[in-house]
């Protein structure tokens, strides 16, 4: 059965750890503040202009001024720090982000990345995301395994325009976890209940499956 967008957050959340500066993109990775570990002391960042994202506001302590780079309404933790635009940006082009978690179109097996337009439909333009996959070592993809065609978004290469060219090594889907290596996917973890078969013919990339894949849990 194919992760949900909660589960999805839930698993990228293992990737944490305690001092992390973290940079979430639009989308699923905006859910991960709602799985950062009690005992974990995590800065989420976001590009306009806020270090210190707490989870996401109920009726009660909404905010209307508080938001992310997605314009969502988000809380402030304890310690967090307002900033204009151009100091966050510095922070993500100094390399101070320490994991970066961005949603995509598609990936390849050179690890390129295409987030940000599908030729023919509206563009409200990269956003941060360029800047974000140059200047960060540690990113993870979060995007579901195939579109609502069945079409493969793991691919041997990227048909649409790219964001950044050989910056990705993770990737998580709603049926599996794979790593990039030398021109191809390697296969982690996969959902609960999900094949390999499955993951195989749903991936259009070069795919590797050694002998110790593990399933996922929650």
């Amino acid at each position: 059965m194919a992760l949900t967008r909660e589960q999805m957050a839930q698993r990228v959340a293992r990737e944490l750890k305690d001092g992390y500066y973290v940079n979430l993109g639009i989308g699923i990775p905006t859910l991960v503040a709602n799985y950062v570990p009690a005992d974990m002391d995590v800065m989420l960042q976001s590009e306009n202009g806020l270090l210190g994202m707490g989870e996401f506001p109920t009726e009660s302590t909404i905010d209307a001024d508080m938001i992310n780079a997605g314009k969502q309404t988000v809380t402030a933790r304890r310690g967090a720090s307002i900033f204009d635009s151009a100091q966050s940006f510095a922070m993500i082009r100094g390399g101070h982000v320490d994991l970066t978690v961005l949603g995509a179109f598609e990936v390849d097996v050179q690890g390129n990345i295409a987030s940000w337009m599908i030729p023919g439909k509206l563009v409200k333009g990269m956003g941060g995301a360029m800047d974000l996959v140059a200047g960060a070592d540690n990113i993870i993809v979060t995007m579901t395994h195939a579109s609502k065609d069945g079409e493969s978004k793991l691919l041997s290469q990227c048909s649409l325009p790219l964001t950044g060219a050989g910056c990705i090594r993770k990737v998580l889907t709603d049926l599996a976890y794979l790593e990039i290596e030398d021109g191809a996917f390697i296969l982690r973890e996969t959902a609960p209940g999900v094949s390999v078969e499955e993951i195989i013919e749903k991936t259009a990339g070069k795919l590797i499956v050694p002998d110790d894949v593990k399933e996922m849990t929650f």
